[in-house]
């Protein structure tokens, strides 16, 4: 599947749930914590070192994010190329295996 045919299952998904979409019920605070909860899940499978898990946490924190999206209104791709167009020409280094922007 494309990506633009799997954010639209996403969203489809989410409005059917009743997370999103003129019945949705979701709350920023709640999605924002189950993001919480993904993210905790994608540090499980990292210090266990679980590749299959790690896949699942981070497609389950972009299913969040992309219905927080939904949720307060901005399109899932205007806020990713938003935040491309912060980065792309951030300069920096890796320390420690991670990188770190310059100043």
């Amino acid at each position: 599947m494309e990506i633009q045919e799997t954010i639209k299952a996403v969203r489809e998904w989410g409005i059917a749930k009743g997370i999103t979409g003129p019945n949705g019920a979701a709350t920023e605070k709640a999605q924002l914590e189950k993001l919480f909860e993904e993210v905790y899940e994608l540090r499980s499978a990292v210090i266990d070192n679980d590749h299959d898990e790690k896949i699942d946490a981070i497609g389950d924190c972009t299913v969040v994010l992309i219905l927080m999206a939904d949720i307060i209104g901005v399109p899932f791709e205007d806020c990713l190329e938003t935040a491309y167009n912060v980065i792309k020409s951030r300069t920096g280094k890796m320390i420690d295996g991670a990188f770190v922007k310059d100043q």
